[in-house]
């Protein structure tokens, strides 16, 4: 069966290409989100090399350390390498090295928590065969892969065992708007972006989410396949990826992307609305999310300093798992009969609203094309995110969607707004009020921004308030 093609990720191969280069082995880590490509990535790169895969198995109630050594056994079987016994990972890592003792090799330990997470001793006998072994080959790579970031920084990234062992350290984001327009190919263009947009503010730049897009059916009738339909793929997805990524507490997980679902919250908010005290471990919790690529935790800056302060909202910035919440879970009892109505997609209450969180997050995450639209170069940059202004006595509570601040005092201020019409005079009356409310230093220069996607009103454009309106669709 012929694979998807691979798409995008230039600068990531580029990266490990970097690694040929060397006269000594490298021992580096691939992490991020479930289904965001790692494995793929590493498929592709490993295409002119001998490679080996192997990867834990999913934790569940019997999964055992001796029943991931007996997967481990059975994968080198596959990988022509027979009659190794299970009894400990010191055996099975020396029998790998003697295969792979010469030439150009990469090695691949896929979900790396699962399969090493019971053993006690795993990371031990890992650091000890390569040291021994594996670096002896100064042509091999061995590539720690998972999806549990806040495992992999824990135990291997701060760990002294791995201290000055790590080459490289790869964390993969979502695909950027650019490369997702490939997966429309050959039709992408004569698709407009409004209906591209629709279906990336379910997906994201997730590439296997991606993957699943028909190019020769509309967005409606992709999203009815992909989310309202039985066992579609984005029907299951939730609950596989709380089962198997956070296993251990998947409850208080749930709880909390369910809180954020509706936008932005304080981390007092956060445990104000789910009835818990403020630190401890709902700290780890939202740490967890946050490595894991579900959250983002957005820190405001002081204005005249440019430093950073310790005020934040953590923010959904996965749009599959707000679609999740918001639409296919409220159905699920119906999807699972077979009883979702074709006109259902009409009619998904808040849906405008629900669109203008997940198109913030598209512009965030593609916040490296909007610098390029506006001209700043990196270097020009002091901060930018997501910003707001806490109500005091003494001035009044704010929102920016998205804030640049560079060193020559501009702070621009872009209002992203996601209309299946062209947007009218109203958004300046909008972003004056923001603007008024927003307490400057002196010698700054306010840039106004307009982020859109379906155009803006001619009268608009005549009253020349924005230094910038952008159409995002440009990007697709």
């Amino acid at each position: 069966m012929k694979s998807a093609p691979f798409i995008g990720r230039k600068t990531e191969i580029n990266r490990l290409k970097g690694l040929l280069s060397k006269n000594s082995g490298s021992l580096i880590v691939v992490r991020g989100r479930r289904r965001i490509g790692k494995s793929r990535l590493l498929a592709e790169f490993g295409k002119e090399m001998k490679s080996f895969f192997f990867s834990g198995d999913p934790p569940e109630r019997r999964t055992t350390a001796q029943s991931q050594r007996d997967i481990f056994v059975q994968q080198l079987q596959r990988a022509g390498i027979p009659g190794v016994k299970s009894d400990n990972w010191g055996n099975l890592f020396w029998y790998l090295s003697k295969h792979t003792q010469e030439g150009r090799i990469l090695i691949v330990l896929d979900e790396i928590s699962w399969m090493g997470g019971k053993d006690p001793f795993f990371l031990g006998q890992l650091k000890t065969a390569w040291d021994m072994y594996f670096s002896k080959n100064p042509h091999v790579i061995i590539a720690l892969c998972g999806s549990i970031s806040s495992w992999i920084e824990k135990n291997i990234l701060s760990s002294t065992g791995f201290l000055g062992r790590i080459t490289i350290d790869l964390v993969l984001e979502e695909l950027p708007l650019h490369a997702c327009n490939a997966f429309w190919h050959p039709k992408e263009t004569r698709i407009a972006s409004y209906e591209k947009f629709k279906l990336l503010s379910i997906t994201g730049g997730v590439p296997l989410y991606l993957e699943q897009i028909r190019p020769n059916l509309p967005a409606e009738q992709n999203i009815r396949d992909l989310c309202f339909t039985k066992g579609g793929l984005l029907v299951r997805e939730f609950d596989e990826i709380f089962s198997d990524l956070f296993s251990h507490s998947k409850g208080i997980h749930k709880q909390i992307v369910t809180c954020l679902a509706s936008g932005p919250k304080e981390p007092i908010q956060i445990c104000k609305e789910l009835g818990k005290s403020q630190g401890g471990l709902y700290s780890q919790y939202l740490d967890e999310l946050v490595k894991s690529g579900f959250i983002k935790r957005d820190f405001i800056w002081d204005l005249k300093t440019g430093k950073q302060r310790k005020l934040s909202r953590y923010r959904l910035s996965d749009n599959y798992l707000r679609f999740y919440l918001k639409y296919i879970a409220p159905t699920r009892v119906k999807i699972e009969k077979g009883s979702v109505s074709a006109s259902m997609l009409n009619n998904l209450p808040g849906w405008e609203g629900i669109m203008g969180l997940q198109f913030e997050n598209l512009v965030v995450h593609n916040f490296k094309a909007l610098w390029k639209m506006l001209h700043i170069s990196e270097e020009e940059v002091v901060m930018d995110g997501p910003f707001f202004q806490s109500a005091t006595i003494r001035q009044p509570g704010c929102q920016i969607d998205y804030m640049i601040q560079t060193r020559f005092h501009n702070l621009y201020l872009c209002e992203i707004k996601f209309s299946k019409n062209p947007i009218g005079k109203k958004i300046i009356e909008e972003m004056e009020k923001k603007i008024k409310c927003l307490k400057l230093p002196k010698r700054f220069s306010v840039r106004p921004v307009l982020i859109h996607v379906n155009g803006v009103e001619e009268s608009v454009l005549d009253e020349a308030y924005f230094d910038k309106a952008i159409d995002f669709g440009q990007l697709l």
